[in-house]
């Protein structure tokens, strides 16, 4: 991962810097050190530019720390994040259609390691170039379900959807990233 930036006092704007937070310096350093590499990771799994989630990341904890909610819960806080996070990556998307597309910038990105350590590098090349096909809305909704956890509220409350919505759209990405996946494999087979 792309080193993150450090947050201090010194490199807030100044409206920023002078506000109070429900969280003061040292929670929010523990809270950043406890998401950032998962905010991260899920941008740069959605936007597919390891160094625009570089951009967002920064961007993410800026507007959570500008809008000052009270959050009573650290998986509230959490759920905030994603939410910023995906709009973001919404917005950086939209931007991207309106400039003409350059393929040279397009780049495989490796994530966070496998947790369980049995994968092949093949198997994760399959996995990188299945999602890669797959819109970045399937994109997140996986990535929150799978590599986050997420219950289909969190993840609807996240997306901007409806829990009912979002289990139809879960299982049909999780179908489509099968086929994908099943697809890569029955090549590979003689």
């Amino acid at each position: 991962m792309s080193s993150q930036p450090e947050f201090t006092a010194d490199n807030y704007p100044v409206a920023v810097s002078e506000a109070k937070f429900v969280m003061d310096e040292d929670a929010f350093r523990a809270f950043y050190e406890r998401t950032a590499r998962g905010i991260w990771a899920y941008l740069a799994r959605v936007t597919n530019d390891p160094q625009l989630a570089d951009d967002l990341l920064q961007e993410t904890y800026y507007r959570f720390l500008r809008a000052r909610a009270s959050h009573h819960t650290e998986t509230h806080r959490r759920n905030s994040l994603y939410k910023i996070a995906t709009n973001l990556a919404r917005d950086a998307r939209r931007r991207k259609r309106a400039e003409p597309e350059n393929s040279a910038d397009q780049q495989a990105i490796d994530t966070a390691p496998a947790r369980d350590g049995g994968r092949s590098a093949e198997g994760v090349a399959d996995l990188n170039r299945a999602l890669e096909r797959m819109l970045p809305r399937e994109r997140a909704m996986l990535w929150l379900a799978y590599a986050e956890g997420a219950s289909h509220n969190e993840i609807a409350a996240i997306m901007g959807m409806r829990p009912a919505s979002l289990k139809t759209l879960l299982f049909r990405a999780r179908r489509r990233l099968a086929g994908l996946l099943k697809g890569a494999v029955e090549r590979e087979t003689p």
